[in-house]
């Protein structure tokens, strides 16, 4: 990646929003911590087994591995071929780039793209599409456990009532979302026509903008994603390690409750954490704050713990999941950005 591309993702702009968006996040932690109390969770932590967040760093970094081996097992399909040593590093930068920018999903694919490009002979619609591909197979056990938790949640007659509704409502998300995107798969030409209807517009006032360049890009889009859905044994491959990324993703927040003293049921756990995820959408970096309210809703709804020891065991799951990848991803985009 050239200092100009490298200018372009992370722009002024960019590091504005970044700004802001910690700025927010640190209200809405304060606010958090008002709310519940900080002596009150403070004082769980005081006989709190450090022993476990280590085994919760450890499940995160290895969760992290695995979707990168996802990553390189659909490069190699479309013939992109780098190291695994640096698809790792480059996977962890763009998990900063994810987590350091509201809504920042937006962010790690264009990022990915590019320093593929760099790095090998593939042009930048080739690996931001091999991106997006592997990172909506990396999604898909989100939605499986999700459905599988809320289904055995209710059989278990586990769910409060003043909760069924929202359980039931995630549970039922967990079905549509998946659906939706084979939808826009399995009919693309209405995708097309419906980006290029909305593009047109402003295609007609913006130079720099055309439509049909646009309608080609989406064709080229969808054409590596069949070259990829052909491959039947490498898509099992990357659904393999994407299903156990999510396991070793999801286990940080089962040792968080380990490091309180509470036994959460793993099934329970495989139900909280695509749940809360959904709270990402505040325009925070790594939804902090709504995260955090919504984990410690879930758990003192379904779990039944005290408000307190709930907020208690958030925090040291984000601590694992979150602000730990943060660091890490930091580093791996501090190297990316500089090696190319």
């Amino acid at each position: 990646m050239s200092t100009e591309t490298s200018g372009e993702v992370f722009d002024r702009r960019t590091t504005i929003k970044v700004i802001a968006g910690f700025a927010v996040a640190a209200v809405l932690l304060y606010l958090f911590g008002r709310v519940i109390g900080w002596t009150e969770i403070l004082r769980t932590f005081r006989n709190a087994k450090p022993v476990w967040i280590g085994f919760a760093f450890v499940s995160t970094l290895v969760s992290l591995v695995v979707w990168a081996k996802s990553w390189d097992v659909i490069l190699c399909t479309v013939g992109i071929e780098v190291p695994f040593r640096k698809i790792v590093v480059t996977y962890f930068a763009a998990t900063f780039a994810d987590y350091a920018t509201p809504f920042g999903k937006a962010g790690g694919g264009p990022f990915i793209a590019y320093v593929l490009a760099a790095d090998t002979e593939a042009n930048y619609q080739d690996s931001l599409a091999s991106v997006v591909t592997a990172d909506l197979l990396n999604l898909l056990p989100f939605f499986t456990f999700a459905g599988l938790g809320t289904l055995a949640l209710l059989i278990q007659g586990e769910v409060p009532k003043q909760a069924e509704v929202l359980v039931a409502g995630l549970g039922g998300m967990a079905v549509l979302l998946p659906l939706a995107i084979y939808g826009s798969y399995r009919h693309r030409e209405f995708v097309e026509g419906l980006v290029v209807k909305v593009v047109s517009p402003v295609a007609r006032r913006v130079d720099r903008i055309d439509a049909e360049s646009i309608r080609d890009r989406i064709d080229e889009f969808y054409d590596l994603v069949d070259r990829i859905a052909a491959s039947r044994r490498q898509l099992a491959y990357t659904l393999v390690f994407a299903y156990v990324g999510w396991l070793f993703f999801a286990a940080p927040l089962y040792l968080a409750g380990r490091t309180l003293g509470v036994h959460l049921n793993p099934v329970l756990v495989l139900f909280v954490v695509p749940a809360s995820s959904i709270a990402g959408i505040v325009p925070t970096p790594g939804g902090v704050g709504g995260v955090e309210f919504a984990l410690v809703g879930l758990l003192v709804a379904l779990a039944a713990l005290q408000t307190d020891l709930a907020a208690s065991v958030a925090l040291v799951y984000r601590v694992a999941s979150y602000w730990f990848a943060l660091a890490v991803g930091g580093l791996a985009a501090f190297s990316v950005i500089h090696r190319t």
